[in-house]
């Protein structure tokens, strides 16, 4: 026999072995195609956030006296974290003390010279028809009253201004100690003892590791099911579980990522627990409201030609190939979008092995 023909007998026998094969019953493992609640969750990787974090800053000139923390230091509200050198600002405001003090002296002179005028003035408007009264002395009396009056608003406007000044001095000498705004833990101290800062340099820089909230990049798609107020579970690095809820969905999406921002309050007592920001948890974010949809068994799906497919049993037991569009994975199921209809058979056992229209036995 040629080799040509010998070929033509090989393909023939295993077409006929195939349709043999298809002939043969064959016992499968099936699963209904059922409705299930979506009540599924996904994972999503979060973060601790601290609510009150940031830099100390001096709100003074001054050099720096003394530094009362150190790295790792806990701090409560109130509590100095450094001294800054007070000897120029207490000379400062004692200067501007005795300026407050001239002002107020000179301020008794000018109502003397005020009455003085006014009284000048009355005499004269008592001659005013006698034959002593002098009209150019009574206008001069008037324009006295009237400088003496301006001299009182002035040495009063000065007095004002230096005791604004002397105000604003003890407010700097005040802001030489340098206090915590909030409690919590010193992570880095950005100064030392003689160095000189301005306005706005930092000191220290500080965080709350007692208010803690949790910050996750949560996708767009998983956003609709986080509306605020809403319980969810989340786990640590070491599976320990706790509750938090959504206090804020940022209205601001990330073009890259298709992520938004979402703020969730832990329901603990963060102050009890030695936690640390930017450590990870996991959330679990419902997937959907806890609508019923259509599920197979995870085990039923074949994946060939880029496609999905499944075995359906028909009426007859013959296992059928249908293609399939699947959604998200509910546990050990997938949510069906399309190509089947609830309460079909499908394969979940022996599936890998059947052709196409092959005859089956199934068991549940």
């Amino acid at each position: 026999m040629s080799r040509p023909l010998a070929l033509a007998a090989i393909v023939l026998l295993l077409v006929a072995g195939g349709a043999a094969r298809a002939q043969e019953s064959m016992i499968v493992g099936v699963d209904t195609v059922a409705y299930e609640a979506k009540s599924q969750t996904v994972p999503v990787i979060g973060r601790l956030v601290a609510r009150e974090s940031g830099v100390v800053a001096a709100r003074i000139n001054a050099p720096v006296a003394e530094m009362r923390v150190e790295v790792g230091d806990r701090v409560a509200k109130g509590d100095v974290i450094a001294l800054l050198v007070t000897t120029r600002l207490k000379a400062q405001a004692h200067l501007l003390a005795a300026e407050v003090e001239a002002s107020k002296g000179l301020i008794a002179v000018a109502e003397a010279d005020l009455a003085l005028a006014r009284q000048e003035l009355e005499r004269l408007e008592g001659l005013r028809d006698s034959a002593a009264f002098s009209k150019g002395r009574y206008d001069d009396a008037q324009q006295n009253v009237a400088r003496a009056h301006a001299t009182l608003s002035e040495t009063r406007a000065r007095l004002e201004r230096a005791e604004a000044s002397l105000e604003v001095a003890e407010i700097d000498l005040k802001n030489t100690r340098v206090l915590a705004p909030y409690g919590g833990v010193v992570t880095v101290r950005h100064t030392a003892p003689g160095a000189y800062l301005n306005v706005g340099d930092d000191v220290v820089s500080l965080v709350n590791d007692t208010d803690i909230e949790i910050e996750a990049d949560v996708p767009a798609d998983r956003v609709r099911t986080l509306a605020p107020g809403v319980v969810i579970e989340f786990a640590f690095t070491d599976g320990s579980r706790h509750r938090a809820s959504v206090r804020a969905v940022v209205p601001e999406e990330n073009p890259l990522t298709r992520t938004r921002r979402v703020r969730f309050t832990p329901g603990f007592d963060a102050s009890a627990m030695n936690l640390a920001v930017n450590e990870s948890v996991t959330l679990f974010v419902p997937i959907g409201a806890g609508e019923d949809v259509l599920t197979i068994h995870k085990d039923a799906v074949i994946h060939r030609d880029e496609k999905t497919w499944v075995f359906v049993v028909d009426g007859e037991g013959s296992a059928l190939l249908r293609e399939v569009t699947l959604g998200d994975a509910l546990g050990g199921r997938f949510q069906v979008t399309s190509g089947l209809e609830p309460g079909s058979l499908v394969v979940v056992r022996g599936n890998e092995r059947l052709l196409p229209g092959q005859k089956v036995t199934y068991e549940r």
